[in-house]
């Protein structure tokens, strides 16, 4: 829903005062915070509607359960996924803490609210010898030798190095000549290290002795065709080309070369929490997910590095 109209001043501001308490306290990304604003307001704009009433900031402690179930029902009518009902009932919650904190008042009705079940979709990682494809077609798909470069040196730090495409794409000139570690900024302000493979040093080093536009400290490192940074969709498309020339399935995306990075990583013995790190989760449960691994792995790791399987003791 919009967060137009209906939702009163005093409701508006108290949805800025949370989203300004997210940036100043927990650093949330601009991206994360926009997407709260946008299901916070909905459902405040719910409330008003379904009280046939601009919902006030003292009326919002008033909030039942009954409430709580009509707007997930009205949400649900209108075709929104339970997933993504699961992550607006979320930002629901975290804005109530925040807001329950400030006001004194018991915000349980909606702490209290079950999220709707759904199956969440695994990532599918694509094989060690389809991720080379992918980069050596891209390197050769386009029409211009750079831009050929440019799109391989990006995926292969997507592969390589586990990067996200925004992470990528935000690195700038003065990250040239590449180190043997990357300090990368990622979700949340969070600062991680990331050993930087030869084979990415040396794509980005081939793109950037080609690129046509002038790349010094200020500048973005990767340039789209007519000079400007390089956007994700751009990346995207070429990884679209690429997939459909080997035959790899839709899955096979630029976020895919992320999940194959930490799944053969771990294939290859390597540890969770390590990858963990080289990720930039917060949480071990997100690396898991990003990791296509069968039980019979996952049992070979524990009996490898559990204390009490290596000692036999029950």
């Amino acid at each position: 829903m919009s967060d137009g109209i209906l939702i009163s001043d005093g409701a508006r501001d108290a949805l800025s005062g949370w989203l300004a308490h997210l940036g100043a306290l927990d650093n949330a990304a601009a991206n994360t915070t926009d997407a709260y604003r946008a299901d916070v307001a909905g459902f405040l704009a719910f409330l008003s509607a379904h009280h046939g009433a601009s919902h006030g900031r003292a009326a919002l402690a008033q909030v039942t359960l009954s409430d709580m179930r009509a707007w997930m029902a009205s949400e649900r009518s209108e075709g929104l996924s339970a997933r993504s009902l699961a992550r607006a009932l979320s930002a629901v919650k975290g804005f109530y803490r925040w807001l329950s904190d400030q006001d004194g008042f018991d915000a349980s009705a909606v702490l209290m609210t079950r999220a709707p079940k759904y199956t969440k979709k695994l990532p599918r990682p694509v094989a060690p010898e389809a991720a080379s494809d992918v980069i050596a077609t891209t390197q050769t798909q386009a029409r211009d030798g750079w831009i050929g470069a440019r799109d391989a040196a990006v995926i292969t730090l997507l592969y390589g190095c586990g990067l996200r495409i925004s992470e990528a794409l935000g690195l700038r000139g003065d990250d040239l000549p590449l180190d043997d570690v990357l300090r990368i900024t990622g979700k949340g302000g969070k600062e991680r290290l990331v050993p930087v493979l030869p084979a990415a040093r040396t794509a980005v080093d081939a793109y950037a002795r080609l690129c046509p536009y002038p790349i010094t400290g200020d500048t973005p490192l990767f340039y789209g065709a007519r000079g400007k940074a390089l956007g994700p969709r751009t990346v995207q498309k070429a990884m679209e080309v690429a997939r459909l020339q080997l035959g790899l399935p839709a899955t096979a995306t630029p976020h895919a070369m992320r999940h194959s990075f930490a799944t053969h990583l771990l294939n290859a013995g390597g540890d969770l929490r390590a990858i963990q790190e080289l990720l930039g989760h917060a949480s071990l449960s997100t690396t898991q997910a990003y990791t296509a691994v069968d039980t019979a792995r996952l049992m070979e790791v524990y009996d490898q590095t559990h204390p009490r399987a290596r000692h036999g003791t029950g």
